[in-house]
């Protein structure tokens, strides 16, 4: 399994940028944002019955297209010149005068925080064991079915609620791809349907949403009503292609080693924002700190 970031919930959080910098926002009308042509290895099509239903069509700013990124979801801290995008824990305050994405763990919980979630919305095999992503100790969520994803959508809705107050621009919702760790208990077709309620009500508040990984369901981005992808080493996996056919240019990609940042770049470093951090997305300043572009 490849690796996955999570946030490290980092408390002591560094000054922001003292200057403010003009972010130049692309309005887009999301019923034709981007090309819809589903990846080459897309999967089957989706029961209607388990569709997510797409949000009304409504303008959002998206992230500016190829512009200055930085990965800052294990501790916020003043974002590198010419840093135009930048994405931060829902805990943690927006960087002022850039385009801010809010982080969200949305289909699995955080380390010791099982109890803060009602003990029939994690997901439980035969034995009524937690099934657990054992990469990060975090329980799975249950959305296997339209009454749990409801009451789960409303515990992650009130963070969308707290990241648009912020003053962030846009949603990033973690572990879509949580169906692929849950022992075939949950399903594609059951995450789509979830993160949808997700998209709705990002998009009520005036957020933008993003697919984060999961490019096996990228050809159903519109249905699911999502804006842009953030994508993790995409261009050590080969798949930074099958985002752009979804989404178009309005990928964000995020690569951990040097081989994967120099494949990325030769191939997208035109057209994406493209950066490398380390794997613990460390704060600038901390042990272990690396943030290179193209």
């Amino acid at each position: 399994m490849r690796h996955r970031v999570r946030s490290a919930r980092v408390t002591a959080l560094a000054a922001l940028a003292a200057a403010a910098v003009a972010v130049p926002l692309v309005l887009v009308d999301r019923a034709g944002a981007a090309p819809t042509a589903p990846p080459a290895h897309a999967p089957a099509a989706v029961p209607a019955s388990h569709r997510a239903a797409a949000a009304p069509a409504a303008t959002v700013a998206l992230p500016p297209a190829h512009a200055g990124f930085d990965y800052q979801i294990g501790g916020a801290y003043t974002p590198p010149a010419g840093v135009q995008v930048v994405s931060r824990d829902h805990d943690d305050p927006p960087a002022a005068g850039l385009y801010n994405i809010c982080y969200v763990n949305a289909f699995q919980v955080q380390p010791g925080a099982e109890g803060d979630w009602d003990a029939d919305l994690l997901l439980r095999d035969a034995s009524g064991k937690v099934v657990v992503d054992q990469d990060w100790g975090e329980a799975l969520l249950d959305v296997s079915t339209a009454a749990k994803r409801t009451r789960i959508a409303g515990k992650v809705g009130a963070w969308i609620d707290q990241c648009a107050a912020k003053g962030y621009q846009a949603v990033e919702p973690d572990n879509y791809d949580s169906y692929s760790r849950s022992k075939k208990l949950l399903t594609p077709a059951e995450a789509e349907a979830y993160i949808g309620l997700l998209s709705a009500h990002a998009h009520s508040k005036g957020l933008a949403i993003a697919q984060k990984n999961t490019v096996e369901l990228a050809g159903d981005r519109t249905a699911a009503g999502l804006d842009f992808a953030i994508a993790e080493e995409c261009g050590t996996y080969g798949e930074c292609g099958d985002y752009t056919a979804a989404f178009g240019n309005h990928v964000i990609v995020i690569e951990y080693t040097a081989k994967g940042l120099t494949k990325a770049c030769s191939g997208w470093g035109g057209q994406l924002s493209i950066v490398r951090r380390d794997r613990d997305v460390s704060p600038a300043g901390s042990s272990g700190y690396v943030r290179k572009t193209c």
